[in-house]
């Protein structure tokens, strides 16, 4: 298992200690980021972890509202104080609270669906190149060196290939609305499905900002940008593997007051959609406003 492979597992890797505040609770490590503040996708993940943990085998989540209250330090223990809401004989819901130095920074509403049969219906997913026609990060990244391009090139534990190209350096492409990213774990993940939704929460932070970011002009290296995740919801509609190929696709649905709307949807190879995604994020920038 390499290096870059291992992040997200030791992100998931929770412990259970005595509950404080509610009935279960678990403790998790914010991985490490070139950057004072942790990643969000761990938060996200993490609480996943902890909800599922509480839930019987019968069913799975389907939906995830989540909050950002605080940011969160890299490298220290965040506790997850999960409160068993409601067990019903369809649906399970969860609310799990996240702590760190005793003060609240994230606050997650999870529900679980004993799976049903039914008529379906879901958008088509949009043509794109397909992503052993495109450049890596790390190719992308090739020629800078510093701790931002290492850590996008490898320290992700997911390949990302964007269609138009990325925002790490430059504007790659044009200044649009939309975006797609194919997304893959650089290794394979144990057959879990609950493992598998985990890692789909886990790395939906990554980018869904940057359709705001495309249509303002900005990119990850615009002088005096400062971004975080302020709101986030998911829904699960089908199982899916991380370690293939996923497509994530993206769009603005507003820009104002220093605050981004985006939207995504994550297809399979086959055009399957997976899941849905909608988080709100800051995004202050001089001139940007």
């Amino acid at each position: 298992m390499t290096e870059s492979a291992e992040v997200f597992r030791r992100a998931i890797a929770l412990t259970e200690v005595p509950a404080q505040v509610f009935d279960r609770a678990f403790t998790a490590e914010a991985q490490y980021v070139p950057w004072p503040k942790a990643y969000g996708g761990d938060m996200v993940a993490q609480a996943v972890v902890a909800a599922t943990a509480t839930i019987e085998q019968d069913r799975t989540l389907h939906s995830l509202h989540n909050t950002f209250l605080r940011p969160v330090d890299v490298g220290l223990e965040v506790r997850y104080e999960v409160e068993l809401l409601r067990d019903g004989r369809g649906y399970s819901t969860r609310q799990v609270r996240a702590f760190q130095n005793d003060k609240a920074v994230f606050l997650s509403t999870a529900s679980f669906q004993v799976p049903e049969n039914g008529p379906t219906h879901a958008p088509p997913s949009p043509e794109t190149p397909a992503p052993e026609s495109l450049p890596s990060s790390a190719e992308y990244l090739r020629d800078a060196h510093d701790d931002a391009a290492a850590y996008w090139a490898y320290g992700r534990s997911f390949d990302h290939r964007h269609v138009p190209g990325p925002l790490y350096l430059r504007l790659e492409g044009e200044a649009t609305p939309y975006q797609a990213v194919w997304v893959r774990a650089f290794e394979r993940l144990p057959d879990d499905p609950a493992l598998h939704r985990a890692a789909i929460a886990y790395v939906c932070d990554y980018t869904i900002l940057e359709p705001s970011l495309r249509v303002l002009g900005l990119h990850w290296s615009s002088p005096g940008l400062r971004t975080a995740s302020l709101d986030h919801a998911m829904w699960f509609h089908r199982d899916a593997r991380a370690d293939d190929w996923l497509l994530y696709v993206q769009e603005v649905g507003g820009v104002q007051s220093g605050r981004g709307l985006n939207f995504g949807r994550f297809f399979d190879r086959d055009g399957v959609l997976v899941a849905s995604v909608a988080q709100e994020g800051m995004i202050r920038a001089p001139g940007s406003a």
